[in-house]
């Protein structure tokens, strides 16, 4: 269980970001101002600290010097409204982890703490390895460590990542939902020259069109509603560093254009302004999508596509280098016990094998899942297949069976947003809509009904699955609740 200091004037908030913390496994101890988290921070050990930038008397980047006086190493992430991200990114070049821009979900908050605490861990760790002798990782993330497995295929990535990592040149990651690109994406910014700029993301699929050119580009004051201040956007803040775009495949034929632009002439206009200005950006794009198809299909631009496949990474699917799957279960095992604070458990070997035989449409995202749920609901050390088999698409029982059941759903993108469901077996007298819809209220049905997660793992934009959705509904061929 680790122990986190929320830090926020604001009670809802505080106690929000506090509720979220404690509902996935974590101690937290909250304060109400700056002077207050000094004062526990001194009197207990913290593995993380989520504060508000903006603070009466004394703000954030005020309590992160005084946090680095009592330990360097302490992770601390910044919780910001829109208007401040630049000081955001000021606080992270001062020694920050990280920062999250209000309003945020909680997979967000808790996706970055994670990461923050499996940081803080490994520096703790290369401290130990240094005192005594011992070569350690990287000190800026370790992020060789997510890398798990020691197969060909994964082999085969690390020599071409290291190739990749040493360029200035932009970077097109493509492959499956939960596959790995993010982490790809964040090897090869902490190997790369670029290591100690900033490192920024954006998941393009997440944000409207209008939103989506102001973060990018950033926007004057007054060059629309509501835009009382000048914001500076991700290319800006970016400068000298590295530039996520997350699913670039879903971002609209307008922006695409200016995006060309900016990779062709490193300049841009921010919104309402007609001033250029020059940045200096390393850029990695990301989509699960064929790209090639969506150009055919006139939703995605030529020039676009051939300026960002300067260097083209497949991350390769969970099932092609599956003999990787013993060191994965080890390390997500090993995760999960260090969070609760438990022993390590282990998969008994049936149950290893049918983990194995599994197709893993969502990846290692989706076996990382089922290692925590498993770690939590197992009564016992050993964790038994007959526990597992359910979760996997219907699959039960001790033994693995010899190829994947029909009734197990693995979604695949196809020309147009449609949905191909390979490993279905259908009534005669199901349509391919029929089949469609069946896959993604599956889908539904095993994220929980989170649509973000959904349309993730079925390679769709969620506007998409928004779409088929609200027409299903009106057709009275789903459950109004979905």
């Amino acid at each position: 269980m680790s122990r986190i200091l929320v830090v926020d004037d604001k009670e809802l908030m505080r106690d929000s970001v506090a509720t979220t913390l404690v509902r996935a496994g974590h101690s937290v101890i909250s304060a109400a101002t700056a002077q207050v988290a000094l004062e526990k921070l001194a009197g207990r050990p913290f593995e993380a600290v989520v504060t508000d930038l903006q603070m009466p008397e004394m703000g954030g980047l005020e309590l992160l010097v005084e946090i680095r006086r009592l330990d360097e190493q302490l992770p601390v992430i910044f919780m910001t409204a829109y208007g401040t991200v630049q000081t955001a990114v000021a606080a992270m070049k001062q020694g920050a982890f990280d920062y999250i821009t209000k309003p945020f979900g909680g997979d967000i908050l808790l996706a970055t703490v994670q990461r923050a605490l499996e940081h803080g861990r490994l520096l703790k760790e290369n401290q130990i390895l240094r005192a005594a002798g011992i070569p350690a990782g990287p000190a800026s993330g370790g992020h060789d460590h997510v890398l798990i497995g020691d197969g060909p295929a994964l082999g085969s990535l690390r020599q071409r990542l290291a190739r990749i990592a040493d360029s200035h040149c932009t970077v097109l990651i493509s492959g499956e939902s939960g596959s790995g690109k993010e982490v790809a994406a964040r090897w090869i910014h902490e190997h790369s020259p670029r290591a100690r700029m900033p490192f920024l993301a954006i998941n393009c699929a997440a944000l409207a069109t209008s939103l989506l050119e102001s973060e990018l580009f950033g926007h004057e004051k007054g060059a629309f509603t509501g835009a009382d201040r000048l914001r500076k956007g991700r290319f800006e803040l970016a400068d000298g560093g590295t530039l996520l775009l997350d699913e670039i495949s879903e971002i609209a034929p307008g922006i695409q254009a200016k995006l060309l632009r900016v990779l062709q002439e490193r300049s841009f206009e921010r919104v309402g302004s007609s001033t250029s200005r020059s940045v200096d950006v390393r850029v990695i794009a990301t989509s699960n999508r064929d790209l090639p198809a969506e150009i055919r299909g006139g939703s995605f631009r030529q020039d676009l596509y051939f300026r960002l496949n300067v260097l083209p990474l497949e991350m390769p699917p969970l099932r092609e280098h599956i003999d990787d799957l013993p060191d994965l279960l080890d390390h997500f095992l090993h995760q999960v016990a260090r969070r609760e604070g438990k022993p390590v458990k282990s998969f008994e070997p049936p149950a290893i094998e049918l983990l194995s035989q599994y197709g893993w449409p969502g990846n290692v995202r989706e076996l990382q899942n089922i290692c925590e749920r498993a770690s939590v609901l197992t009564p016992d050390d050993r964790i038994k297949a007959s526990l597992v088999g359910p979760w996997l698409g219907g699959v039960s029982g001790a033994t693995a069976p010899a190829k994947r059941p029909a009734a197990m759903i693995e979604p695949a993108p196809l020309e147009g947003g449609d949905v191909d469901c390979p490993g279905i077996v259908c009534d005669g007298n199901l349509t391919l809509q029929d089949v469609e819809r069946e896959a993604i209220v599956a889908t539904l049905g095993r994220h929980g009904g989170h649509r973000q997660r959904s349309a993730a793992a079925l390679g769709i934009g969620i506007r998409t699955l928004g779409l088929k959705l609200k027409k299903w509904k009106e057709q009275q061929v789903v459950p109004p609740s979905l």
